[in-house]
């Protein structure tokens, strides 16, 4: 695994690295890849607690990890992980956990190999090849990658619910004057505007990262990385998609709130009528 020339800080509690490794000529790490790892673990990650780690930069976390990796860890609950064995990825994973906030059941999980020495930085077939090794670069990429295994992490889950749109709209056709059909719609459209809030307020898909600022000759690869894991096509798309479930979950709402005042009125006429018919009975009777 390559190394910047960067003294790393203080060691850390997940098993840093001992000894920094070197960085491989042009030739053999074309030979030897590098595999990355993107964890999507949960709502959010304590990087207060992992800060006392090897720490390389920040903006995002990028840390040393195991033997000879490393470690962007952002704080909407993912990291991406470079160039680990699997009993260290198995061993670190396990570790973070303590510093995951909402952990999810099962974690998203994306790979792909890194090659460097290539005349042109592009990416295909699970595999990103990088002119050259350097820190900025790794922020770079697993700041695509977070982003990637985000967004997979909630298209399945609006997948999952558009599943259940189906036979929800007949049940409510079937039944419209039970008061559960308004707490599960109210429950989606919460859960719906906290996916809005995630992607767009705290992971902020489509937002160039604040490295671009400071290294502005990464743009061509971020836009290239970009557009291969079509990172602004797939939030489109979800957002079209909680939209329209939006839209779905306010019109059944206003639907059982109309049934609901139509009975409501049903109920005064009855009342009415019976007012009528006992003064008519009352009147008779004298």
């Amino acid at each position: 695994m390559p190394n910047p020339d960067v003294t790393p800080a203080s060691a850390p509690p997940l098993s840093p690295s001992a000894n920094a490794p070197t960085a491989p000529s042009p030739s053999s790490s074309i030979a030897d890849p590098i595999p990355a790892v993107a964890l999507f673990l949960g709502e959010r990650l304590d990087l207060q607690a992992l800060e006392n780690t090897n720490t390389l930069a920040r903006e995002p976390l990028t840390v040393t990890m195991g033997q000879q990796g490393y470690a962007v860890l952002f704080p909407y609950g993912a990291v991406v992980l470079f160039g680990l064995e699997p009993v260290e990825e198995a061993s670190i994973m396990a570790k973070l956990g303590t510093f995951v906030g909402e952990a999810f059941e099962e974690a998203e999980i994306e790979r792909v190999d890194l090659r460097f020495g290539a005349s042109a930085e592009r990416a295909s077939n699970g595999v990103i090849w990088l002119q050259r090794f350097s820190i900025e670069q790794l922020q770079l990429v697993a700041d695509i990658l977070s982003k990637s295994a985000v967004l997979a992490h909630y298209e399945n889950q609006i997948a999952s619910i558009f599943d259940q749109l189906e036979p929800f709209a007949k049940n409510l056709q079937a039944n419209t004057k039970s008061d559960r059909w308004s707490k599960e719609l109210l429950r989606q459209l919460g859960h719906n505007l906290a996916i809005q809030h995630k992607i767009v307020g705290r992971v902020e898909i489509i937002d160039k990262p604040d490295l671009l600022w400071d290294a502005p000759n990464l743009e061509r690869l971020y836009l290239r990385l970009e557009a291969e894991y079509e990172i602004k096509e797939r939030h489109a798309v979800l957002e079209r998609k909680l939209a329209l479930m939006n839209q779905t979950a306010e019109t059944a709402l206003e639907l059982l709130q109309h049934n609901s005042n139509l009975r409501v009125e049903w109920y005064i006429v009855a009342l009415i009528v019976i007012e009528i018919l006992l003064s008519l009975y009352d009147l008779f009777l004298r």
